[in-house]
């Protein structure tokens, strides 16, 4: 059987088998398939042909993870659309791409949304437990318009929007058959044929992470607690409850887990703590090993990676821990990297930093680029030393500075604007603004600016504050001194 077909078999295999559990509610197998094959009959009957491309507005609920498995089953190309953007910015995104239709659901199926799947002619299905029914058809957008449509170029797959790893972020397409090796990574590290147990889900169905576990749980037979969003009581009371041999989740979580003191007895099951996204300190590291007897296996991947490509394991940890502290890792099986000088392109000997190259057979014959700065030491380890673009690492999330002062300069009182990281104890960095305003114009505060910048971009991009300046401090070019920014914020922060 092909990937799509073993995926469709593992949905409908066991019926009767608990699968997933959501905010006390417990879910079978054949629920969650009964909801996607809902959402396959609406596209079916309305006609969308299965080379359109279909939009969902993704969040971490039970039948938009039902329906995101079934259209991979069922081989029908889609794109996630990010809930965490404005409602503006949705409706935007899918007035310009043309989606025969969108899954939505019912909170945000708002007026601008209505309006935009209107315009573009796309038939309309909501998706929501709270009403009568859990998958349904939009009043007034149930018929496909005439489009024009969009078709996903090549084999069907999905588009997931990159966090920024290889360069700006962009919609990375996956064919159906790349999410085997989507589905391997999930299994980094333990062992071949090991009963899964149980996992508690975290990570957001829009990023690769979220997506890699969205699809291959099922294919493991692997029960899930779904949580919409991370919190420490929901997550710990999933902990305690389900009793998983290991769990995941970027440094945030970590923190976040040690400032609330938790009791360690409700974490006592959980052997290895996987993760990525963003680096772990080794100090941060020592801290929750000893706080609460968990060992710390890191990797490191990207959306373009489709998953994993370097990552520690029980076996690497056990030999390696101390001589090796601080590094992500080694490439997995069939992985090939290197590293490549920044300015030349040239290839680079063990020790040397500069940008990491990989190839991967599974997602295709040309080495993949990324602008982390990194190393790979004779033992074959690598070493993250950060970005090369200058990227901000909010709680797992990367952030450009780029679009945040792109967005603010869309501001007709914005003159000029900067944008810097700063450390913080609990997401590792967080994005601060500044801005010189236009003397023609009317004065606006940080705050309205913030409001601006939330209207145009992903909520992870907005700037924690916006300092609106007399005059901007400026390099001998007269670019913004970002240098100049960063010892500002720091001692105003101080």
């Amino acid at each position: 059987m092909s990937f799509t077909e073993q995926l469709y078999a593992a949905l409908h295999d066991q019926p009767e088998k608990p699968m997933m559990d959501f905010k006390g509610r417990v879910f079978t197998g054949g629920e969650l398939a009964a909801y996607g094959d809902a959402v396959i009959a609406l596209l079916d009957a309305a006609g969308v042909e299965k080379d359109l491309a279909i939009g969902i507005i993704l969040r971490n609920r039970p039948v938009h993870a039902a329906a995101v498995q079934a259209l991979v089953a069922h081989g029908r190309p889609f794109t996630t659309i990010y809930a965490m953007q404005s409602i503006e910015a949705m409706a935007a995104d899918i007035t310009t791409t043309g989606f025969a239709a969108v899954i939505a659901d019912v909170q945000d199926w708002t007026a601008p949304v209505i309006a935009a799947a209107a315009s573009a002619g796309s038939l309309g299905i909501t998706i929501d437990l709270s009403g009568e029914a859990p998958v349904a058809l939009v009043p007034g957008l149930q018929a496909k318009g005439a489009g024009p449509f969009r078709k996903i170029p090549g084999q069907p797959g999905l588009e997931i929007l990159s966090s920024g790893t290889t360069g700006t972020p962009k919609r990375i397409l996956f064919p159906f058959r790349m999410l085997e090796r989507a589905v391997a990574s999930i299994n980094v590290g333990r062992a071949p044929g090991e009963e899964p147990a149980a996992q508690v889900t975290t990570l957001p169905f829009t990023g690769i992470g979220g997506m890699c576990g969205l699809i291959g749980n099922p294919m493991i037979g692997r029960y899930t607690a779904l949580l919409e969003r991370f919190n420490v009581d929901d997550f710990v009371e999933a902990v305690d409850r389900l009793r998983p041999a290991d769990a995941s989740g970027p440094p945030t979580i970590a923190r976040m887990l040690l400032d609330a003191k938790v009791d360690p007895a409700k974490l006592s099951s959980v052997k290895y703590w996987f993760g990525g996204g963003a680096p772990f300190p080794p100090e941060l590291q020592d801290e929750f090993e000893e706080a609460f007897g968990i060992r710390t296996l890191w990797a490191y991947g990207a959306t373009e990676f489709c998953g994993t490509v370097v990552s520690w394991t029980p076996a690497l940890d056990a030999e390696y821990r101390q001589a090796k502290r601080g590094s992500v890792g080694k490439a997995l099986p069939g992985v090939e990297l290197r590293i490549i000088d920044v300015e030349t392109g040239a290839i680079l000997p063990p020790g040397q930093q500069g940008y990491l190259e990989a190839l991967i057979p599974a997602v295709g014959d040309e080495w993949i680029r990324t602008v982390d700065l990194m190393s790979i030491d004779a033992d074959g380890f690598l070493w993250h030393y950060g970005r090369g673009d200058g990227a901000i690492l909010r709680g797992g999330f990367k952030v450009l500075p780029e679009k945040i002062v792109s967005a603010l300069l869309e501001h007709p009182s914005v003159l000029d604007a900067g944008v810097v990281g700063l450390d913080d104890r609990r997401l590792g960095q967080v994005p601060v603004a500044a801005v010189e305003l236009r003397k023609d114009m009317p004065v606006v505060s940080g705050e309205e600016l913030r409001e601006h910048v939330r209207r145009l971009l992903p909520s992870h991009h907005v700037p924690t504050e916006v300092y609106v300046l007399e005059e901007m401090p400026r390099t001998v070019s007269l670019k913004a001194d970002l240098g100049a920014l960063k010892r500002m914020f720091a001692e105003a922060e101080a």
